[in-house]
């Protein structure tokens, strides 16, 4: 089959798939990865009624994507326009809840059936979408194309291996990215990929999520923490994934015979994990505390477990090193410029794969370095908290990398003016 017939073919199984969406989005929700109260905004039926006034849709997979657009809506708020933020995640939807400005507001994506879309679009009736990194949905770009409404990828990405297989159907993702008015890539290898299969306009306008504000943290909230905990010393292991906690505990064994009243920290990627990492420290011998059950450390608690949505932000503050983690036992990494922003050394195994370029830029700078098991994880800490003044100095590099790879939303902002005057002048 030409891969010019792949597009109908697909809108017509999306179609007739359709009807079973309730029976998929139940057994979703039932492993926790819907919203129940929410269901029927994945079929596209609205949960808040469309403010007056032109709206721009920005749509992204899941957090880490919807957090990279942030920047962008405090710019289109500040043009006039209100701001709809799709992702299609439980946890997305609950930490934009807590950083989305006044002026934004979010819905859960529709599933890309036609009839979903056409639901959705009826009633929101966007005056422009952007949709971020690597999001292709066929069904939803045809039918805002098929309204005219002006579409920008922003922040684009499109991997060596994505790409490979994508020269393999050039005609279905050629009809794709045609319809794209311009896309916006993190780098001038995802822009060349890009023009390769086809999006007629492309520019490299850098990373935005190198532009996104510092996770929040509640004053009262990090007083009490820190006044809990007490001076000591203290290591933050973020975003960890399973078999990560084990060998941060390792390291915590082996780092406490020279930091006695040390502190370590552990923060999953998944929370619903806290209750098996509390086991595992307390099966270690560990005197844990586990913040889900609110339970506060105390000046003897060796570790604690950090297993609350949304609140990363208190404990980048408290610590100066911070392990990211999917790096040594999970494969890509996790993103490691929040902690950088707030200025803490990072620590992280050898797959970034993910995050290949703030990494790069942040071992060069001397702001991080590479561990690739649990003694050379302890080895490192021990290192850092025996050099206070190295362990300052690692942290300014580690902010100052970060903040010089910013811009990227200033930059697309200034590709995307044309639409946004356009729009403000055709509603005139």
């Amino acid at each position: 089959m030409k891969t010019q017939m792949f597009l109908p073919v697909y809108r017509v199984a999306a179609q007739s798939l359709a009807p079973f969406s309730g029976l998929f989005l139940r057994r979703r929700a039932q492993r926790g990865k819907e919203d129940v109260s929410r269901l029927g905004e994945r079929r596209g039926k609205p949960g808040l009624e469309r403010p007056q006034g032109r709206l721009a849709w920005l749509h992204g997979a899941s957090v880490g994507e919807g957090l990279a657009l942030l920047p962008l809506v405090d710019r289109l708020i500040d043009k006039g326009l209100h701001v709809l933020v799709t992702t299609g995640t439980v946890t997305s939807a609950r930490i934009l809840a807590q950083r989305l400005p006044s002026g934004a507001f979010h819905q859960y994506a529709p599933l890309d059936a036609p009839g979903f879309i056409a639901t959705f679009l009826d009633h929101w009736r966007p005056d422009l979408f952007l949709l971020a990194e690597s999001e292709l949905w066929p069904n939803m770009i045809c039918a805002v194309h098929a309204r005219g409404i002006p579409i920008a990828s922003v922040n684009a990405r499109l991997s060596p291996r994505s790409f490979s297989r994508w020269q393999m159907a050039p005609g279905f993702i050629g009809a794709l990215l045609g319809r794209i008015d311009i896309c916006l890539a993190q780098s001038d290898d995802d822009a060349a990929r890009l023009l390769q299969l086809g999006a007629p306009r492309v520019h490299a306008a850098g990373n935005l999520k190198y532009d996104v504000e510092a996770p929040p943290a509640d004053p009262k909230r990090l007083e009490a923490l820190a006044q809990a905990i007490g001076p000591r010393p203290i290591w933050v292991a973020a975003s960890t994934h399973a078999g990560e906690e084990a060998l941060a505990l390792l390291a915590h064994k082996t780092l406490a015979r020279q930091f006695p009243h040390l502190l370590t920290v552990l923060a999953p990627r998944h929370v619903v994990r806290g209750d098996e990492i509390t086991a595992l420290a307390r099966e270690a011998g560990l005197e844990t505390a586990q913040r889900s059950r609110g339970e506060v450390p105390t000046r003897t608690t060796e570790v604690y477990v950090a297993d609350t949505m949304g609140e990363l932000g208190l404990f980048y503050r408290l610590a100066s090193v911070i392990f990211v983690g999917k790096s040594l036992a999970g494969r890509g990494g996790q993103n490691p410029i929040e902690p950088a922003k707030l200025g803490s050394a990072i620590l992280h195994g050898p797959h970034v794969g993910n995050f290949v370029d703030v990494y790069a830029a942040l071992d060069q700078g001397g702001g991080a370095f590479v561990v690739n098991d649990a003694d050379e994880l302890a080895r490192r800490l021990a290192f850092l908290f025996g050099n206070p003044a190295l362990l300052r100095q690692a942290a300014d590099f580690s902010r100052a990398s970060v903040d010089a790879l910013g811009g990227a939303s200033d930059r697309v902002m200034r590709a995307i003016e044309p639409y946004i005057a356009a729009m403000i002048v055709s509603g005139q």
